[in-house]
């Protein structure tokens, strides 16, 4: 049955479906690009952001320092007066007279009139101060203490409970504390706990702490804007420049991120996303952990991100122009090459209708010819059956001479001669039908070659032969042995026919990749390489001319046998030094 014929895609539909491939890979490309780009865009954004809000931290950082370092020197002398370690010793009542024995030595910290505590120092603006007793509670201020306010600073209640620590610390501890001052309005205040170490007993004894409130000063300015900073404290942002609409909002994401990490998600405010960082300001104080929190805009991010989509998709669109150009170019280029090949296809399809219906022919005449060999060779075999044996009666019939007896021996020679190529002939035309089943099995095929050795040496001619037996005992191979025998005696009969007087026939074996190799080498005259090339069709003789018998299917019948194996034989080389063919079969497992 004949394959349908392929119908020629008009350039229409061609242009159309490469446009579309086009499409195809191009529109995926673009999106992975553009996703891939924005990644990339938003991650430098957010690393330059992350740098941006770590260098004004540790600018800020670096100005609480100072303050620190000024508020040091400032109560240097206090935390070393012995009066005022002579009020901390453990001692009955003492504590009542620890403000007022302890406020000539604050007056380099002493408060002005108001609320503010005096002093020249830039930057350095204390609040309050209060003492802490061993147990970490604030020691309170007597109510007989004169002017407290003016003196030690305006604190609630609640304010003070705020100072209070767990324990009192070997080294200065940082807080910070939301302060309401007299005119209502909160401010956000740094807490310097400073221990003070005993004199007398042991230094490392720590019999009370300082703390002092400072006045937190203006957050580093930043080159963005529209910035919202503030500090996270308690569940709190405080920021006196936040609305309280955009703060609630902070809150919530930050409550929802939580604090374990510098960035702390997005917020969106006023329809403008935010992105948010923070910073720990008192890592390892015993004081609630403070966080300075920024909230940077992404206004120039999305204007990239609109930028980057617009020139993606321009691009995109540029590409897709040039593939609508290239793809109508191209198919009119193509659409001809499609024509012509569809033309050339048509030719090649009836060449092969052509061929294909020779080819049946062909075949057909070779199974009538393999029918024709197999029924003239099956209706010779009787008749020549019958003068064989007629022949034979006659030569021992009653007043036969010498001569005449002599002359019909010779043709009984010529019907088994006649025989025997009946029979290669029947043989043959089994093979080519398919009709020939072998029963393998394993052979032993030195046992083979010897018998055939064998046989050589009683042909006529063959007595002064010099025979090379080299193979191996117990060389196995798969097969079936009588028509392996056939393979063996036609090599062995050919070595020997077509040997010179007192040649030699070699016989070698090896094995290679499941397959036995056995070679036969004569020292016969070389076969010409006219002859070589057909040497094994059928009816063809290596050696035309020559006084040698023989109808030429022996090689044609044993490689037709050795390909049946599994197998194959070949002529090797034939050179003056002598004749070589090689039988391939398989091993024997």
């Amino acid at each position: 049955m004949n394959a349908p014929e392929a119908t020629p895609i008009p350039a229409s539909r061609f242009r159309a479906r490469l446009l579309t491939a086009m499409m195809v890979v191009v529109v995926p490309i673009s999106l992975v690009s553009l996703y891939f780009a924005e990644r990339q865009l938003v991650a430098d954004e957010e690393r330059n952001l992350e740098r941006t809000f770590l260098s004004e931290v540790e600018k800020w950082q670096g100005e609480r320092e100072l303050r620190e370092n000024g508020l040091f020197v400032r109560t240097r002398s206090l935390i070393r007066a012995p009066k005022l370690h002579a009020v901390l010793e453990p001692s009955d009542g003492a504590e009542n007279r620890l403000y007022d024995d302890a406020h000539e030595e604050m007056k380099a910290v002493s408060l002005n009139p108001g609320t503010a505590v005096a002093s020249d120092e830039p930057g350095l603006h204390p609040e309050f101060y209060r003492f802490l007793a061993p147990s970490g509670k604030v020691v309170p201020i007597p109510p007989r203490t004169l002017e407290p306010r003016q003196r030690f600073g305006i604190l609630t209640p609640e304010e003070e409970h705020q100072l209070e620590i767990p324990h009192v610390p070997s080294s200065q501890q940082i807080g910070y504390l939301v302060h309401r001052g007299e005119d209502g309005l909160e401010k956000l205040v740094e807490i310097v706990a400073r221990p003070i170490p005993s004199l007398e007993i042991d230094f490392d004894e720590i019999i009370g702490v300082l703390v002092v409130g400072l006045e937190t000063p203006p957050l580093a300015a930043t080159p963005y804007t529209g910035i919202l900073r503030g500090v996270w404290l308690g569940g709190r942002l405080f920021g006196p420049s936040i609305p309280e609409e955009t703060r609630v909002a902070l809150e919530a994401e930050l409550k929802r991120v939580g604090t374990d990490s510098r960035a702390g998600g997005s917020a969106t405010v006023d329809g403008v996303t935010h992105r948010i960082f923070r910073q720990q300001l008192n890592p390892g104080s015993l004081y609630p952990p403070a966080f300075e929190v920024a909230a940077y805009p992404l206004t120039t991010l999305e204007s990239r991100r609109r930028q980057l989509r617009w020139q993606v998709a321009g691009a995109g669109v540029l590409v897709l122009l040039g593939a609508f150009g290239a793809s109508s170019y191209l198919s009119g280029r193509l659409a001809r090459v499609v024509t012509d090949l569809a033309e050339a296809s048509a030719e090649d399809r009836a060449q092969r209708h052509r061929a294909e219906a020779e080819l049946e022919l062909r075949q057909e005449d070779l199974a009538r010819a393999a029918r024709f060999s197999a029924d003239a060779s099956h209706q010779l075999k009787t008749p020549v059956a019958v003068l064989r044996a007629g022949l034979e009666e006659l030569a021992h019939g009653e007043g036969i001479t010498p001569a005449t007896a002599e002359e019909i021996s010779a043709l009984v020679q010529q019907t088994g001669r006649l025989s025997g190529i009946i029979e290669d002939l029947l043989l043959l035309s089994r093979i080519d039908a398919g009709r020939l089943a072998l029963v393998m099995g394993p052979v032993n095929l030195t046992d083979l070659f010897a018998g055939a050795l064998d046989d050589v040496g009683v042909m006529p001619g063959a007595e002064s032969i010099a025979i090379e037996n080299e193979l191996p005992p117990g060389l196995n191979v798969l097969g079936e042995r009588r028509y392996l025998a056939l393979v063996v005696q036609n090599l062995m009969e050919n070595a020997a026919k077509y040997n010179r007087p007192g040649g030699r026939i070699r016989v070698a074996a090896r094995e290679a990749e499941g397959m036995v190799e056995v070679t036969v080498e004569n020292t016969g005259r070389p076969i010409p390489p006219e002859v070589q090339a057909r040497i094994f069709e059928r009816f063809s003789r290596g050696a035309v001319g020559e006084n040698v018998p023989g109808y030429g299917l022996g090689l044609n019948l044993a490689r037709e046998l050795a390909r049946l194996h599994g197998g194959d034989l070949r002529l090797v080389e034939s050179n003056d030094h002598g004749t070589r063919f090689e039988v391939r079969l398989r091993r024997a497992v």
